[in-house]
């Protein structure tokens, strides 16, 4: 039987310089995803409704949502053929005289990298949960607004826009509460040891503790931690809803 070693892990785990790094890459990559990728469903979801022609609207729906079935290999292969440093962007770069840009080994590109990515692949999913809000709205209150001779500026902002609101809320309780799941798989395939100092974050720092140096005490404290801020960000940040909104998830 092991020895109780009480909160050691923890303590190691906190005085640890490379546990403040991989929080801070946390915070940072999914504070940019959250920043740059939440309107964006939200705004093709509106654009999407105001297609009138069915056809069209299937068709600009499939080509947003398709990135969606792809995996995380499949999307590194596509994008390292395009951005890699022999790939179709840096040879037409050259070819016109400029400099090879690392976009997949510069610290001060790569970060921008996986916020893109992500949104090529996620942002047709999160359009269809809009989409889907969207098309539960009385069509009446439209047809009333129209005969106010209110504009589709003024029915996007009055009508579409209170009754996506529930829907807002909700994504963005859980995106906060999942502040410290910034993809895993997508950064364990994309990254390398040349920007781990940009790209290094909790989950795949524990799976190096855990798998390659077999310190599993401290991956697993590591682990706990992220599940206990992950509960506390979803309970404060409903809260703050429920008060400042009127509307929560419970």
């Amino acid at each position: 039987m092991s020895d109780w070693v009480g909160l050691e892990h923890f303590r190691r785990l906190f005085a640890s310089s490379q546990f403040t790094k991989v929080l801070a890459n946390t915070l940072i990559i999914n504070g940019l995803k959250i920043l740059w990728l939440f309107p964006i469903p939200i705004i093709c979801a509106i654009l999407l409704n105001e297609i009138r022609r069915a056809t069209y609207r299937k068709f600009a729906q499939t080509a947003i949502y398709m990135p969606y079935f792809f995996s995380w290999v499949v999307i590194f292969g596509i994008f390292y053929s395009l951005f890699g440093s022999y790939g179709i962007i840096n040879t037409a770069i050259t070819a016109m005289g400029g400099t090879r840009i690392g976009f997949f080994t510069d610290n001060s590109v790569f970060r921008s990298v996986l916020v893109f990515t992500e949104g090529w692949k996620e942002v047709g999913y999160n359009t269809v949960i809009y989409l889907a809000a969207i098309t539960g709205i009385d069509i009446t209150l439209y047809e009333a607004a129209r005969v106010d001779g209110a504009s589709k500026w003024r029915q996007i902002w009055n009508i579409t826009m209170p009754g996506l609101l529930p829907t807002i809320v909700l994504m963005l309780i859980l995106k906060v509460g999942y502040i410290l799941e910034t993809g895993f798989e997508q950064v364990l395939v994309f990254y390398n040891p040349a920007v781990y100092e940009v790209a290094d974050i909790i989950q795949t720092y524990v799976y190096r503790l855990g798998m390659g140096q077999m310190d599993f005490p401290l991956s697993t404290a590591l682990g706990l931690f992220n599940s206990v801020v992950a509960f506390v960000l979803i309970v404060s940040a409903n809260a703050i809803s429920r008060k400042l909104l009127g509307r929560s998830i419970w």
